[in-house]
This record gives structure tokens, C-alpha cells and sequence, in this order.
């Protein structure tokens, strides 16, 4: 019978690679907290309307990426292509904005878009998302994007840079995109087929094509920032400016836009010099007006996502303690295997890392095992051990072994443990 694999572009995180994905999750849950931000944690599966309404219908991920069905009741249902949605629905939805007019909040999972799988980029992909609500300040811009900055050094990752621009709002954009479109209109058979649909669908989605000769017409077509709005002008200077007083550093990128509809005002991208062609780390930006687009209060909203593989793929590799026991106990007879299972369940609750082997394989077989698992202790006991009643501790670094009464025998484990192993 043929083996079942996983779904092309879905992989399994295996029990070797968990522990520097736990760090990393840790790190961002302490570093988030200490700005005021709560975790939220909410469902992979949405209504599609909610994606269709937020992302934009004429957007790549609505058109071609999203894993939509009709569920038995023919509802069209979707598998989260992105957090933000989902957040601001659960905000909505739970009138959070009546406990505090300025909800932080944070989540970490999967996301789920059928593109290409290739380095970096799956089917099943998952992000760090931090959401915004009801402050419309440039000073919460920068501090976002601050906090971002902050928590990718803690987590260690090197060779950053941070790109910003604005992407102007509802007064000034139509005028921008109006000139966009009758530039490129002059070079219309010189694009791509996805920016000549672009032209008529979503004009300012030309600035993030890869194509080289799109690349070349578009260097020379206007600037978002030769047409912002007196307001957005200043909300972007401010926003330079107190990034300025934190000493961050960053470039003004133009062309630089985001893959999603709902971005107003400030956006802003990390790159990584580890990650080649598809350097794209984290990203997010502004977005006002969307939450009142889903059925919400009229708050301003910020924040942004980090990719969590490529975050991995950018951290140096490191040993982590990954299946390391505090103390193996080699047990050999009917009588000293019930001791040993005795023995291991109070270790484990006294907070250490206990194993043993109830298969009654021989004193070699389990000595192999211990060493396999990294014990940093091995306990041996046998039928004359019970019978003597003293155990032979075994230090599996130094080989030194010691001899332990059996009737003071936790107690005396415990007291060595705590003075050998990091709990």
C-alpha cells in the first residue's frame, strides 16, 4: 500500500526544529507584552466575504490564491490567506474598543495560500501579526515599527534593513493612480499581462512586479510622494521624525507599496540580506477606514506581519536543547521497572527531565538509549540493587558513579539534580 505524504507545500515541523521555533514564539510574546500588546488567537477559517471585502477582489490573493469551499450548508467559506481580517472581525465582533479605546493585540499561526511553494514561500506559511486599534498618531506608527526593529534584533536576526513610504489616503491616492495609469497607458504593450490587467483592476499593484521589463518602465513613472495631501504629508515627516528620535535607521522606498488593498497612509517593509531574491521579511503599515469597512467603530488602525520561516531561515544555527534528559533510569527486573516508574513520575514533578524504558531490554541496550537522549544522569537499578537496597548513579559526562540508598533515594536525586542541571 502507497504511503500518504503531505500536502505539496505543507510541511511538517519536526520535534528537531520546534525548539527554535518555541524561542522565537517566546521571545515575541514577552518583547509584545512589555509594549501593552495582548495575544488573540482566532480561527484559520473565516466567512470569504471577509477576505473579499478587506484584502480587495482585485487582488492576486483573492483571485488566484485563497483555498475557498462551499461548506454542506453552501457557505463560502476560506482558510485564512492573512491575520489582519481575522483580528479586526474578532474586534468587531466582541466590541473590544468598549474595554479600551486603544487595543493592542497580537497573534501567531497558520496561513494558508496556493502559490508556487518554493524556498521560503508554502501553501501553509506561518506569520507574527500585531494589530493597532484607535490611534491615529504618527508616534504610533513609529513605535510599531520600532517594536518591530526591536523584537528582530532580540530574536537575532542580522543584516536588516527597513524601507518606508506613504501610500497617501482616500483624497489623495485617486489622483496618484489616475497619473500612474496614464504614464504607463504610453508603454501599455511593454508590460506584463498581470500589470496590463492591473492597469484596469488595481493600477498601483504595477510597483511590486518582479518583471525586469515592467521594473524598467515603472522607475521612471510618478511618485505617491509628489502627490500626497497637506495631512499625509505631515503625517509621514512626523512619522520620519520620531523614528529620527529613536535613532532607527531606514530609506524612503517610493515604489515601495503593500500586497493589500486596505494600506493607507505610512507602510513600511524589513528586508534580510540572508534571504536572496525574495528578501521580504515583515511588513505592514497603516490602514484607517478598514475596520469601519467590516462593520466596525470609525478607528484608525496599524500594524504589521512577520513571516516566521523566513524569520528562521535569517537566525544562525544554533544547538538548542532539543531532547535532553536531566536523568535516564535503567531499570532491570519486574521489581525495580515498578520503582523506576515510581520514581520517574515524582522526578517529574519535582520539575526534571525523567525517563525510562519499560521494555526490559538489557543494561546495554538502555545505556545506549540514555545516550542517545542526552541524559546528563543515568540511574541503574537491577534486582540486587533492590535487593542491597542502594542504586548506582552514573554521571554520563564524567562517568564517575556513585552509590544511593534506595529509602532516601528521591530525595538525594533531587538535591543532585538541582545542583547539576539548569531547571
Amino acid at each position: 500500500m502507497d504511503k500518504i505524504t503531505a500536502v505539496k507545500g505543507i510541511k511538517d515541523i519536526l520535534p528537531s526544529e520546534t525548539p527554535r521555533w518555541q524561542k522565537v514564539e517566546t521571545t515575541a510574546r514577552a518583547i509584545f507584552e512589555r509594549f501593552g500588546f495582548h495575544e488573540i488567537r482566532v480561527p484559520i477559517m473565516e466567512k470569504t466575504a471577509l477576505f473579499q471585502r478587506s484584502i480587495g477582489e482585485a487582488t492576486d490573493i483573492v483571485e488566484k490564491e485563497m483555498y475557498t469551499f462551499r461548506d454542506r450548508d453552501e457557505e463560502l467559506l476560506t482558510l485564512r490567506p492573512e491575520a489582519t481580517a481575522c483580528v479586526i472581525r474578532a474586534y468587531v465582533e466582541h466590541n473590544l474598543a468598549s474595554a479600551e479605546p486603544v487595543t493592542k493585540l497580537f497573534t501567531i499561526g497558520p496561513m494558508f495560500r496556493r502559490e508556487r511553494p518554493q524556498k521560503g514561500r508554502y501553501r501553509q506559511f506561518h506569520q507574527i501579526d500585531v494589530e493597532v486599534f484607535g490611534d491615529d498618531t504618527p508616534a504610533s506608527d513609529a513605535e510599531v515599527i520600532f517594536m518591530l526593529m526591536h523584537f528582530l534584533d532580540v530574536a537575532g536576526v542580522e543584516n536588516l534593513s527597513l524601507e518606508i513610504n506613504s501610500l497617501g489616503c482616500k483624497d489623495c491616492r485617486p489622483g496618484f493612480s489616475r497619473a500612474v495609469v496614464a504614464y504607463l497607458g504610453q508603454f501599455q504593450d511593454g508590460l506584463c499581462p498581470d500589470c496590463q490587467r492591473r492597469l484596469t483592476t488595481n493600477p498601483l499593484r504595477v510597483f511590486d512586479c518582479k518583471v525586469e521589463a515592467c521594473g524598467r518602465i515603472i522607475s521612471d513613472a510618478p511618485r505617491i510622494l509628489d502627490h500626497l495631501c497637506p495631512e499625509c504629508l505631515d503625517h509621514f515627516d512626523r512619522v520620519k521624525g520620531f523614528l529620527d528620535d529613536l535613532n532607527l535607521e531606514y530609506a524612503v522606498n517610493s515604489n515601495m507599496v503593500r500586497g493589500l488593498d486596505y494600506y493607507t497612509k505610512t507602510a513600511f517593509e524589513v528586508k534580510s540580506g540572508k534571504l536572496g531574491a525574495q528578501n521580504s521579511l515583515a511588513g505592514g503599515g497603516r490602514y484607517d477606514g478598514l475596520v469601519a469597512l467590516l462593520g466596525g467603530p470609525d478607528v484608525a488602525g496599524v500594524g504589521f506581519g512577520i513571516g516566521m520561516e523566513r524569520l528562521l531561515a535569517c537566525l544562525p544555527d544554533t544547538e538548542e536543547n532539543v531532547g535532553k534528559t536531566d536523568i535516564f533510569v535503567a531499570a532491570l527486573g519486574t521489581r525495580a521497572l515498578k520503582f523506576a516508574f515510581k520514581l520517574t513520575g515524582l522526578l517529574r514533578r519535582s520539575g526534571f527531565t525523567a525517563a525510562t524504558d519499560y521494555s526490559g531490554k538489557s543494561l546495554k541496550s538502555q545505556m545506549k538509549r540514555a545516550d542517545k537522549m542526552q541524559s546528563a544522569f543515568t540511574l541503574i537499578i537491577g534486582d540486587s540493587e533492590m535487593d542491597s537496597g542502594r542504586a548506582v548513579l552514573r554521571n554520563m559526562k564524567t562517568k564517575n558513579q556513585q552509590d544511593l540508598l534506595l529509602e532516601s533515594l528521591p530525595e538525594a536525586l533531587i538535591n543532585i539534580l538541582k545542583s547539576e542541571v539548569i531547571l
